[in-house]
Formats: structure tokens, C-alpha cells, sequence
């Protein structure tokens, strides 16, 4: 049996963007019928990773949990916020060039929507674009505190993020 679903995500400008799946994963799992099997998520944001973390408690007064400020504070050190053209190699002349002749409402056409190679560096670094998870009798192998996070890492603009997932087993 193969099952296909969708998450659609809306993110925040100005910080990193984080949103825990738990909740929409195990109700998906348990919807799907599949009893022993796996379930796969992407994402086709290049800007954006998945990573597996434990349950965290404390979180700041913007609600972002410390585990993620930390992680945070840590990429960047790696790849700091990128805040003007020519801090980095990229994006270069012909990705500009190409960037501003999209008529895609996603992509609007301005020089400073490409200034986002830091989070481009951190997404390829930290996490991946895609997860797999083990469905065994039932239930989803990630454990009581174990928690599947979807970052954007692009701090741009506000966004709509797609995870796509499929369950395939029995």
C-alpha cells in the first residue's frame, strides 16, 4: 500500500523558521492504515532541512525553543546572515540575471530575494531535505521525546512550505 499526503507549512520572516511535525506525523501514520512500513517526508525548498531531535521544554519569549537558538547561534558562526551582495561567491551575475526573469509570484523579481546563500550553506550542512521514519505495528519508531523538525532557514520573507510525504508498507 502506498499513501501520499501533504504539509503545508507558513513560515516567518526575520529568524530561521522551525516547526515541529510530531503531531501531523503520527496522525498521519495512524490515518494511512499502514501497519508495518516506512514514511518518507521532503521537502522541494533548497533553503530548508529536516533533522530529528529530542523534546525540549524552554523555550524564550519569542516561543523558539533554546535547543534551537543554540543551533542557531551555532550555523552561524559556519554561515553568517548574509546582509549584502558580494559577502559570498553566490549568488553570481547569471543566477541574478536568471532570478530576476521569473514570473513566478514565489520568486519575485528583485536583486535581494538572492541574498539568502547563507541559508542555502546552513540547509545543505544542517539536516537534510528529506526523512525517513520506521512504521512498526502501527506506530511511528521515534520514540516519547523524539521529534522530527522542518527548519526554513531563509529569513527573507515570509513563506508557504510544502512537505510532501509517503507512507509505503503493509
Amino acid at each position: 500500500m502506498i499513501k501520499h499526503d501533504t504539509i503545508k507549512l507558513h513560515t516567518i520572516e526575520g529568524r530561521a523558521s522551525y516547526h515541529d511535525l510530531r503531531d501531523d506525523l503520527v496522525r498521519m501514520a495512524l490515518e494511512s492504515g499502514v501497519v508495518d512500513g516506512v514514511m518518507t517526508i521532503t521537502t522541494p525548498h533548497t533553503t530548508c532541512s529536516f533533522f530529528y531531535e529530542e523534546t525540549m521544554h524552554d523555550v524564550n519569549y519569542f516561543g523558539d525553543d533554546f535547543l534551537h537558538v543554540d543551533i542557531n547561534e551555532a550555523m552561524e558562526k559556519v554561515a553568517p546572515i548574509m546582509t549584502t551582495e558580494g559577502q559570498y561567491h553566490s549568488p553570481g551575475p547569471e543566477h541574478i540575471a536568471f532570478g530576476t526573469s521569473l514570473s513566478d509570484p514565489n520568486y519575485p523579481a528583485e536583486k535581494w530575494v538572492m541574498l539568502n546563500t547563507d541559508a542555502h550553506l546552513k540547509a545543505s550542512i544542517y539536516g537534510t531535505n528529506s526523512q525517513s521514519l520506521i512504521l512498526k505495528n502501527g506506530e511511528l519508531q521515534i520514540g516519547s521525546l523524539g521529534r522530527v523538525y522542518f527548519v526554513d532557514w531563509d529569513r527573507l520573507r515570509e513563506r508557504e512550505r510544502l512537505i510532501n510525504v509517503v507512507i509505503m508498507g503493509e
